[in-house]
Parts: C-alpha cells; structure tokens; sequence
C-alpha cells in the first residue's frame, strides 16, 4: 500500500487532474479478493479495463492460506476469481457507455516451460515432484487459457469486451526476489535482451488501449505484435477444463 500510494502520488504531481483510488488486494487470499471487489463495486465507478498483473516467480514450494500452491494461486487463480467478480460491472459499463470493454493477462514467454501435459490438475499441490521453474511456467500457461476461454465464452453471449495476455519481456523488477543471485548472472550475459520499467509496460498498454486492436480478442502478444503461443496455450479443452477446475478450486475453500 505505501508504494502504491506513492505511486498515486506521483501521478498526481504529473497530472493533477487524475483521480486514483487505492484499494488493498491481495491476490494470494481469496477472502482480500472478495473484500476488494466488494470495496470497487461500492464505489460505484465504470469498469473499462482490467490489467491482471499481479505476479509471484520461481518461490519455494508452499501453499497460500486457502491451502493452494502459492504460484498457482497468486498468479493465476487469484485472477481468475477476481475477473469473475468484477466482469458484471464490465458489462453494465459496456452496456452504459458503448465502449469496449478489454481484459488484459499478463503471461509470460516462461509459459512455455511448465509440466507435462500443461497443468498438474490432480497435483497442483503436491509437494513431491514440485519444480518451482515449472509451476511458474503452468501459472504463466494458466493465464493465457484463461483468457482464451473468457474471450470465447464472451463471445458466445454477444459481449463487447477482448480478453488477450501479454509477454511484457524481461524486466528487472521486485519479481525476482527469489531468485536475485541468478537473474543478475543472466542480466550480465544478456543484457541486450532486458527491458526497462516503460518497455516492459509497452506490450500491455498497446493491448489495452490502442484503437488497432478493437474487436481483438483471444491472442497472446509480445513486443506489441501478435504471437502464436505453445501448443497447450492453443489447446481448448485444456481452456476449458481448467475453467471447471479453477472454479471447483475456489468453491472448495471455504468462506468464513
């Protein structure tokens, strides 16, 4: 919340029109997930865009309080509940305003390392054959199915809202903290390959704003250009049984 706010404020010294609410998510806890879209509904504001860019990376293996892989429940089924909860409010905006309404997932190229057969869907919180490079990769996998299968089901029902994912690049950032030692050696023999803070938000912003890509909906971008993904990340069974996974996932934790 202090970066956050200092982040506000920042935006705020360079354009003093902005108005920025800060509200507390925690992506990792299901009850933070509905407490915030509880908070942003009440405040009664359109939904235009939504950027699902909360992300954790290679951490050792442990489970979230909901008893989830820590990997797979921040990056990915935290963002799947919290669109759900949110979509209605993109609909009534869409309805309202006219406008498009757009979901943007941030993947990663790292998708394409991830288990065998994609998703460890009978595994997913084992400890034992755990890999924490490759449950990083199955998240990253998680989220472009995930947008994949929320595009066609939007499109099914007629809605005006895109939903893609993102490759942002590498970028030397807070995400790394478990594995700085190693991210630095790699940084240093290529260099050449890394992004800064604007370059690796370039991706996501073209994806979420610029007007070429209205009506675009279920493709995976990198360097702002569309992208063929992994053949699991194409596979729309896989989409869709990992939509009723995730879903029997969160009704499985319980409420208080």
């Amino acid at each position: 919340m202090k970066a956050a706010n200092e982040a506000k404020n920042k935006i705020v010294r360079e354009t003093p029109r902005a108005r920025i609410d800060v509200l507390e998510l925690d992506l990792c806890s299901t009850n933070s997930i509905r407490s915030f879209a509880d908070n942003f509904i009440a405040l009664h504001l359109p939904l235009n865009i939504l950027i699902n860019n909360a992300g954790i990376m290679f951490c050792p293996f442990q489970l979230s309080q909901d008893g989830i892989e820590v990997q797979f429940a921040t990056n990915h089924i935290g963002h799947f509940l919290l669109t759900n909860l949110l979509l209605d409010t993109m609909k009534n905006t869409v309805k309202a305003s006219g406008i498009q309404g757009r979901v943007v997932n941030l993947s990663s190229i790292a998708h394409n390392y991830c288990y065998k057969k994609g998703i460890r869907f009978h595994k997913i919180n084992d400890k034992q054959g755990y890999s924490e490079k490759r449950a990083y990769g199955q998240s990253k996998l998680a989220n472009i199915l995930h947008a994949n299968e929320l595009s066609r089901r939007l499109q099914e029902e007629g809605v005006n809202i895109t939903v893609n994912s993102v490759h942002p690049g590498l970028i030397m950032t807070p995400l790394f903290r478990h594995s700085a030692a190693l991210m630095k050696l790699l940084k240093f023999f290529s260099f050449f390959l890394w992004k800064n803070v604007p370059q690796g938000a370039a991706t996501t912003c073209y994806v979420a704003l610029h007007p070429r890509l209205n009506g675009v909906t279920g493709k995976y971008f990198a360097d702002c250009n569309e992208m063929r993904p992994s053949s699991y990340a194409r596979n729309e069974s896989l989409a869709r049984e990992l939509w009723e996974f995730s879903n029997k996932l969160i009704s499985s934790v319980s409420v208080p």
